[in-house]
């Protein structure tokens, strides 16, 4: 670069300076590039890195709770201050635009002045990633998990059954629909809606009857899965107790193609001690069901390796928090002698 510019230069009198300038130039320029590489890059799409805090179980969920009560105060206080406005907008809505069958704008003053701010029973969700390969045979987890004290849904329940007396016994206990061939006829037909219930249910001697409406039920997830336990073949006390507990929100699961489990371990509401009980109950279903091989080995790898991790990482999470927290993993693997612990 010097000895193009010198060459180029018209005049030999700026020779000398413009040797000069090139030189402070390269000078300055070697003696900032250690500070430049010892300061790092730091923008938007490449952040300064920072260490992720995991904390115990305990503590996640009094922290989870805590965020929730913090975001209802706010919305309150934001609900109190724009209310009048709010309510009149409303009110000037319905006057303008309304019909028969909505409120009339004195009954919305009304009931806005009776009423305090309504708030959002947030759930809160655990998402645990496993040292698994779906892809794998045997690594892909399936089932249903009968939380101690529920998930904080209630669902809309179909039994399938040639039996008669059992469906009728099942409508008594709360069936949204119960029947066999009449039933899957009502659907094939569209007189049943498939909106008018969440889960199903069936005994094994109406499944070959079920493979007309397969491919209804199928993409919608409601087809009965002998994996999630929604195929009986017992009793009609078995069929009862299995609807009560589909009923009052027995969880679904499913590791998903990164090897993590998401699943609504209860609502705010709850509190903390409930929601510790659905967690034990939950991790101790994961390790129930632990595959004999996990891990991304060597293809053919038959022995899971020394020292490889089930769990690889936890969050605790709920509905509309602005992120999640990282659980301590000694504190959730029922292998631990930390389990659902204080670490010491």
């Amino acid at each position: 670069m010097a000895s193009n510019l010198l060459r180029r230069a018209a005049c030999t009198n700026l020779r000398p300076i413009i040797a000069q300038s090139v030189a402070a130039t390269t000078t300055t320029a070697t003696a900032t590039v250690p500070s430049i590489i010892a300061r790092g890059y730091i923008s938007r799409a490449h952040p300064e890195f920072t260490v992720i805090p995991s904390y115990p179980v305990g503590e996640a969920v009094q922290h989870v709770l805590g965020g929730m009560g913090e975001r209802h105060l706010r919305r309150a206080e934001r609900w109190e201050k724009n209310k009048e406005n709010r309510v009149e907008q409303r009110a000037a809505y319905l006057a303008s635009r309304g019909n028969a069958a909505h409120p009339t704008p004195d009954q919305v003053r009304s009931d806005a002045a009776s009423s305090a701010y309504r708030r959002m029973d947030e759930t809160v969700e655990l998402a645990v990633q496993l040292n698994l390969d779906p892809r794998k045979p045997g690594q892909s987890l399936r089932g249903s998990l009968a939380l101690p004290h529920g998930n904080g849904k209630t669902f809309a329940v179909a039994v399938f059954t040639e039996d008669m007396e059992l469906a009728q016994r099942a409508l008594e206990a709360g069936a949204a629909v119960a029947g066999g061939a009449s039933l899957i006829e009502s659907i094939q037909n569209g007189n049943t809606s498939l909106s008018s219930f969440q889960r199903t249910l069936a005994t094994k001697d109406v499944m070959p009857s079920l493979s007309s409406v397969a491919r209804l039920l199928g993409p919608r997830g409601l087809m009965p899965n002998p994996k999630l336990g929604t195929i009986l073949d017992g009793p009609p006390e078995d069929v009862l107790d299995a609807l009560s507990k589909q009923m009052s929100g027995m969880s679904t699961y499913r590791t998903d193609r990164e090897g993590i489990v998401r699943l609504g371990i209860g609502k705010g509401s709850f509190g903390p001690d409930k929601l510790l009980d659905n967690i034990r109950e939950t991790m101790n279903e994961l390790q129930a069901i632990k595959p004999e091989t996990f891990g991304k080995g060597r293809k053919g790898q038959k022995k899971v390796a020394k020292g490889t991790k089930y769990y690889l990482k936890a969050h605790l999470s709920s509905t509309q928090s602005k992120g999640s927290v990282m659980l301590d993993l000694r504190t959730i693997d029922p292998t631990s002698s930390f389990f659902m612990s204080e670490p010491q």
